[in-house]
């Protein structure tokens, strides 16, 4: 039997993250099994750690977007099936991507047809981002070409899903819909918060039984789409953490958010965009027990998403940074945040076993079917 491929888009910091464990969870509840497939442009991801923690069967696929690295789309879906044989698969695409029912589904469908039953395109979004991109709140945006990519990933969406709905009131999610639905007509709106359950299973229903229609391929500029990508900085880091100088323990659900909220403001005052930064903690050699905490926007506030039940001896922290902001300052901002609250703050000795900051490469799909 063929196993649904679910693709769950959307930009940087929508919560596809929290929405998919939601999801993998309901799936689970209703005796399906799950596998789940992340994807960045870099190693070291969060989105893989979180799965990991909640026991789902997770492949990771870094160095590139799906569409660029097809063949290794292909191969992890291939693996799970061998070792979980999952009824569902719900893969994570780059949030920075475009493109993806002509450069993913279309193909998927066309050459794996018998082994896949691909389902329509979904898109995130943040309310409160696109809220400020469609002109409907003030608040700090991106530049012109980031803001085409988000507009090319809601044009090529069949179903668009506003998360977060208990950030906006009634009126506000009725304005926002509204626009929506005049800017992309042939999209099905939803409005779900993936953090409170609300709205969820109407969307899963839908996700689980509609048909994909890949008839209408998006039209882009891939010079455009490029420059977009080009203009967001990219840092991904694993740092040991360790007590020293006395200490026996530390509260890691605060030095996480004290990490955070040291790179919001150092960021701040270099005038970077905050797209998404996202982090977790856990105890070395424990990849179940997590704190994670997220910033989706440069004037937000780091929110702890998942919480450690005790204090650490050692940990093992990743941390995942997207900013319009060129790459050097993203290495700076970390160094100086992580030395100022692990070292600084707190005393505990802290080693970075790995740290990669790069700006995405021009995208070069493996496959782009148009019909």
């Amino acid at each position: 039997m063929a196993s649904r491929y679910i693709m769950i888009g959307g930009f940087l910091g929508a919560g596809k993250t929290t929405l998919i464990q939601r999801f993998a969870r309901h799936l689970d509840a209703s005796g399906l099994k799950v596998g789940l497939i992340t994807n960045d442009q870099g190693a070291g991801l969060v989105d893989s750690a979180i799965g990991r923690s909640n026991r789902f069967a997770v492949e990771e696929i870094p160095g590139g977007c799906f569409c660029c690295r097809f063949n290794s789309l292909v191969e992890a879906a291939a693996n799970l099936c061998e070792t979980t044989r999952p009824d569902v698969l719900l893969a994570e695409p780059v949030g920075s991507c475009t493109d993806l029912v002509a450069t993913v589904s279309l193909p998927l469908q066309r050459i794996y047809g018998d082994d896949y039953s691909v389902a329509p395109l979904s898109v995130l979004l943040d309310p409160i981002r696109a809220g400020r991109i469609l002109g409907l709140r003030e608040g700090r945006k991106f530049s012109d070409n980031v803001l085409y990519i988000y507009r090319k990933q809601l044009e090529e969406a069949s179903f668009i899903v506003v998360n977060k709905a208990d950030l906006i009131d009634e009126g506000e999610r009725e304005e926002l819909v509204a626009a929506l639905s005049r800017e992309f007509p042939d999209a099905e709106v939803f409005v779900v918060s993936a953090r409170e359950g609300e709205g969820c299973e109407e969307w899963f229903d839908a996700v689980l039984s509609a048909e994909g229609d890949f008839g209408h391929p998006l039209e882009i500029d891939y010079g455009r789409y490029g420059e977009g990508e080009a203009l967001l900085g990219w840092l991904n880091a694993t740092v040991e953490i360790r007590c020293g100088g006395g200490a026996e323990e530390f509260d890691g659900n605060e030095l996480i958010g004290a990490v955070a909220q040291a790179l919001r403001e150092k960021l701040e005052d270099a005038g970077a965009e905050v797209a998404h930064l996202k982090a977790t903690l856990t105890p070395q050699g424990d990849p179940y027990e997590i704190a994670a905490v997220n910033l989706v926007r440069g004037d937000g506030v780091p929110e702890l998403s998942h919480r450690l039940y005790e204090p650490l001896e050692d940990g093992e922290l990743l941390l995942n940074i997207r900013a319009e902001v060129d790459p050097e300052t993203l290495e700076a901002a970390a160094g100086d945040a992580l030395e100022a609250e692990i070292a600084v703050a707190r005393g505990l000795q802290l080693r970075i076993a790995h740290l990669e900051h790069f700006r995405p490469g021009m995208p070069v799909p493996t496959h782009r079917l148009t019909s």
